[in-house]
Parts: structure tokens; C-alpha cells; sequence
């Protein structure tokens, strides 16, 4: 995975996959595939898939980049403890899925733990075949 700062403070990181590496067609498959790695985790939560996409087209003044097809996020938590209050400023995580003709952004900020941090660059890798 490729890291990166986004806006010079944000440690992304980010997997282009192209639509031949992988078995997943579109968006939904690759969010249906990371989900089940959630749901099959012992510690994770599923939260929520948001269609970052259909609501940002909704909006009257609304930009997306011409070439995007589709934007979701995968919306999930590894928390098992809260050591102290400033951890849920980091909680819950997402991974950031955007579909262009040809291939697929996979996105996510930079896990403080670094063990779950390996976790996800992991599942994220597997959709590589």
C-alpha cells in the first residue's frame, strides 16, 4: 500500500487495484468482501456502509471528480478497550472504496494500533488475486 499525507496532515493509506487483479466487478463486491473480513473477526463491529457517492451527487453544489463511478465507506470498530477519551477521536475506522472504469482506490487512515493497523493493509491486500 502506498502512503501518503492527505491535505499535509492526514497519514493515508491507499491501494489502486485494477479490475483484472481481483474477482470483486464493483463497488459493492469489494465492500461485500471486506465486510464478511469484519464480520469474521473476533473484536470487529460493523457500523455502517455509507454511499458517499449518491449522497455528495444529491447536493445541489455538489463536485465529484468526472471519472469516479462510485464511493463508498465501509464504517467498522476494533474497539475493545478505551484506555483513555482521546481513542475515540480515532473511532470508528473506515475504508474509503472508489470505482473508476478500470480499477479501484482502496483507502484508509492510519491505524494508531499498529497490529490492526497490519490487519487492514492485510484484507485490503487480499482482494489482489
Amino acid at each position: 500500500m502506498k502512503q501518503m499525507m492527505f491535505k499535509e496532515k492526514y497519514p493515508i493509506y491507499e491501494l489502486c487495484v485494477k479490475k483484472d487483479e481481483t474477482a470483486c466487478r464493483n463497488t459493492d463486491e469489494v465492500i461485500k468482501f471486506l465486510k464478511e473480513k469484519v464480520d469474521n473477526h473476533p473484536v470487529a463491529k460493523f457500523i455502517a456502509e455509507f454511499d458517499h457517492y449518491t449522497h455528495t451527487k444529491s447536493l445541489e453544489d455538489a463536485q465529484i471528480q468526472p471519472d469516479l463511478i462510485d464511493a463508498k465507506n465501509l464504517i467498522f470498530c476494533f474497539g475493545k478497550e478505551i484506555p483513555t477519551s482521546k481513542i475515540l477521536a480515532v473511532r470508528p475506522r473506515s475504508i474509503g472504496v472508489c470505482e473508476y472504469e478500470d480499477h479501484f482506490e482502496i483507502s484508509i487512515l492510519e491505524v494508531p494500533n499498529e497490529k490492526l493497523h497490519e490487519l487492514l493493509e492485510g484484507w485490503i491486500k487480499e482482494l489482489v488475486q
